[in-house]
């Protein structure tokens, strides 16, 4: 069990670029998703925020969109994201094999696998409104959510939930099991991104 502290002191003191763990990251999400469905004919939404947890879903959806219809739901503010986060954000942008959607355009009914990559180990205090509503629109939906290091509303090392919370079928978490996910373990794959263990 890591928490968040540890896990971002370990980011720190690693000479591992932080492009490379993302890039580690989100392939590893992808990967989890493809050892559980056959991607083809599958649609896919990936609903992205404008931080790391954010570009891992940017990485995830450019790996899954060679296999399956991808959508993409950004719903954070292009000019807070951070260099590595924009780095992956470019590499999609005109990707003609990924939708980018507005919130009105969203059908969350439309998809059989969603990509929960809003907000990761840096969460602080209650959630926005629109991240609130995106939550509420996921949970509602039949389709299978796949959460990005942790499910987005759960506090990662309390384990509590502060406003709500996605409903994940599956957590792909990253390095280590967070401490915040205990009582969810029998849903979480915890994946290697390079980290020094």
């Amino acid at each position: 069990m890591i928490s968040s502290r540890e896990i971002k002191e370990l980011e720190e003191k690693s000479a591992i670029p932080k492009s490379v763990l993302m890039e580690n990251a989100g392939k590893a999400v992808y990967q989890a998703i493809k050892q559980r469905f056959d991607l083809k004919d599958k649609k896919i939404l990936a609903v992205c925020y404008h931080g790391n947890n954010g570009g891992d879903g940017f990485v995830a959806a450019r790996y899954l969109c060679d296999e399956a219809e991808t959508d993409l739901l950004f719903i954070g503010d292009e000019n807070r994201m951070g260099k590595e986060a924009r780095t992956n954000f470019k590499k999609i942008e005109y990707n003609e094999k990924i939708q980018f959607l507005t919130d009105e355009e969203a059908d969350f009914d439309n998809y059989d696998i969603i990509v929960d990559a809003i907000l990761g180990i840096g969460i602080k205090g209650r959630l926005n409104r629109e991240i609130s509503a995106v939550i509420g629109d996921m949970n509602n939906s039949k389709a299978y959510k796949v959460s990005v290091d942790i499910p987005t509303g759960l506090g990662p090392d309390s384990g509590e939930i502060v406003d709500k919370c996605v409903n994940a079928d599956l957590i792909v978490t990253f390095h280590d099991m967070k401490k915040g996910l205990e009582k969810l373990e029998e849903k979480v794959v915890v994946a290697d991104i390079g980290l020094p263990k």
